[in-house]
Parts: structure tokens; sequence; C-alpha cells
């Protein structure tokens, strides 16, 4: 269902011990706690008002333990979510917000709990279409014109010592000039019919010159259509986030991974969820996606896209989701053992393995 990468960062657990951590005389266990939440399947999901996913499901054991009253809130982005963690107008969040530099600055993260990883998505594209563009296009049409010029230069050349000479094979006039292109075609091509040579001095100095000229043009040019026929994928193309800026590229607003596209000032088109981009793809509207690469591929299966729109096996970069709180939060000292001592639990390991 979703290419997960779960780890347990087994040597931050050990480090930690329950009795250090001292709950401030300032935090009231009594209040009802309000956790801010964007839909965000597969780990948030609003279905019919009861929320489910894997975030959720894995809020309940951590809950288990602390025994919060609480209740959701739900924003209608994950723009909105940030800045409402960040205002204070929530008392933390349990929806996957990727760890960065720039968001530390702005709130507080638990340990981190899940490890995915920043993905292209494109429209999935036809070999043989491909092929056919290529087939096309402006290079390899650019090489047939430039290889139909020199045949034309090298056959006007004996025409012009032949015509009166040779009128019989190189008659005057637009015949004989298309009789000259014709004897240089066969030439440069070894075929040889023997119909017409050239017997005038000049004309054999060309068809010389002509012959060992065709060898060395017609290799080149060989090499130059076959390497503009090559159906070079775009998983080839990209190989950093920098060959992004040779693509139109979409991402979701206040996203890691529009934090990463503006990094290296990569142009892209903004949207406020993952439906949005996908729907751009689809409509051929954009020609990349690029976000969390588990909820761009659940995204994908859910709305049965896998034959049309596939996840590049390359990403860019791997990421951290941790439970996000406002800044200086006395909750965070509270929850951030009882998570990590819950990632060492087989019910933790279970619910990983549910959203497999």
């Amino acid at each position: 269902m979703i290419k997960k990468y779960f780890f347990l960062f087994s040597l931050l657990i050990s480090s930690f011990s329950f009795n250090a951590q001292q709950i401030p005389d300032s935090l009231d266990l009594s209040k009802t706690f309000v956790i801010g939440v964007t839909p965000t399947p597969p780990f948030v999901m609003n279905e019919n008002g009861e929320y489910a996913g894997l975030s959720i499901d894995a809020w309940d054991l951590v809950n288990d333990e602390l025994d919060f009253n609480y209740e959701f809130k739900e924003y209608a982005s994950l723009g909105e979510l940030l800045i409402a963690i960040e205002n204070n107008e929530v008392d933390f969040s349990i929806n996957p917000v990727t760890v960065t530099d720039n968001r530390m600055e702005r709130m507080d993260f638990s340990q981190p709990y899940f490890i995915s990883h920043t993905g292209i998505a494109k429209r999935s594209e036809s070999q043989v279409f491909s092929y056919l563009a290529n087939l096309f296009s402006w290079n390899f049409i650019s090489a047939i014109l430039i290889l139909l010029a020199v045949i034309f230069v090298f056959g006007f050349l004996v025409w012009i010592f032949e015509r009166k000479k040779n009128a019989e094979e190189f008659g005057g006039g637009s015949r004989g000039i298309l009789e000259g292109f014709w004897w240089s075609a066969v030439t440069m091509t070894t075929v040889g019919y023997g119909d017409k040579s050239p017997r005038t001095t000049g004309g054999r100095i060309i068809g010389l010159i002509w012959m060992f000229m065709a060898i060395i043009i017609i290799s080149s040019l060989t090499a130059g259509i076959a390497s503009s026929l090559t159906v070079q994928t775009m998983n080839d193309e990209i190989t950093g986030v920098q060959d992004l800026s040779k693509f139109e590229v979409t991402s979701v607003k206040s996203s890691s991974a529009q934090e990463l596209l503006n990094l290296y000032n990569i142009q892209h088109t903004e949207v406020i969820s993952e439906k949005e981009g996908i729907e751009l793809l689809e409509n051929k509207e954009t020609k990349l996606f690029v976000y969390d690469e588990p909820i761009l591929r659940y995204e994908l299966k859910r709305r049965g896209l896998e034959n049309d729109i596939e996840v590049l096996p390359k990403t860019l970069k791997k990421d951290y989701y941790g439970y996000s709180f406002p800044k200086n939060s006395a909750l965070l000292n509270k929850i951030d053992p009882v998570l990590i001592g819950v990632m060492k639990t087989m019910e933790w390991n279970t619910i990983m393995a549910d959203y497999e």
C-alpha cells in the first residue's frame, strides 16, 4: 500500500529515562487538549466525522498511557495548520509534519516516529509515443535537412562539370541538377548503381572528394540521428534537485517539498493539497508533482491511477515526521518519552505493518 521507512532510533531511545523527565507544575493535565490536524491520507483521514489513519492509530496507542482528554481541530491545509501551531491555537499536532531547520525555528518537535522521502510523480509515458515524438522532433528533422543539403551541394558541383561533356547522364537545366542529386545520394550511401558516373577530370575529382567525405559525414549524421531518436526517460534526466528547473513543477504550499524547491530557486506552482497536485498531472497541466512519497503513493492507489501516474524511483531527500508543538511547549517533555517508549512495542510495529 505504501512504501514506508520505519526506524526506531534505538540509540536515542535508550538514552531516555522516564524518571528523568519532570512534568512542569504549570501543565494542567486535566484540561481538554486541542490537537490540530489536516486530512493527509493515509496518516490522517476524516471518514464520516471519525478520524482514522496511521497517525490517529499511533496516537491512540500513545494516549493509552497518557490518558489525555483531547479533541481534534481540523484545518483546511497544511499551511493553516502550521500557522495554528506556531500561534498556539492548538496544543500540538500529530499530523506527519516533516522536521526541517526552518520549522524548528518556529516550533518544537518530538522525536521522529516515521521516515519518508520527498518523491516525484509524473504521468506515465509510452515508449512508442516517446519514440515517435523524437522521430518528428526538430533535432531529427534538422539532421535530415543538413544531410540533404550536403548531398545537393556535391550533386550540383558534379553537374557543373558534367552538364556539357556528359549531357546524356547529367543533362542541362533542372533535370541535370536532379540527376546530379541522384548520383550524389547513391554515391554517399555506397549503393552505386552505376547508371551515372562522372567522365570529366573535374567531375571525377569532385566524386573522389565526395566518396571520402561521405564516409565521415554519414557516420557523424548517423550518430546524431540515433542520438535524437534515443528515448531518454525523465528518470534518467533527473539526477538532482537542480534538474527540476527543466520542467513544469508543482508542490503543496508550506510543505517541506516546497521548502526544498525554494532553497534551490526552482520555479513551481503551489497547490493546497496532494489531491489538487495529482489532478494537475491528470489534466496535463503540470509535468512533475513533488511531495511526500508515501502520501503520493497512497493517493494514486486510492484513485486507481497507478497506471496513469508513476512515482519516480529516485527521491530528492529523506524526511523525518514528528509531532509538532508550539515553541517551548510544556507538553513536549510529557509526550516525547511516552512516544519513544511506545515505538519499542509490538503494538507499534503492528500499526506500521497494517499500512504496508
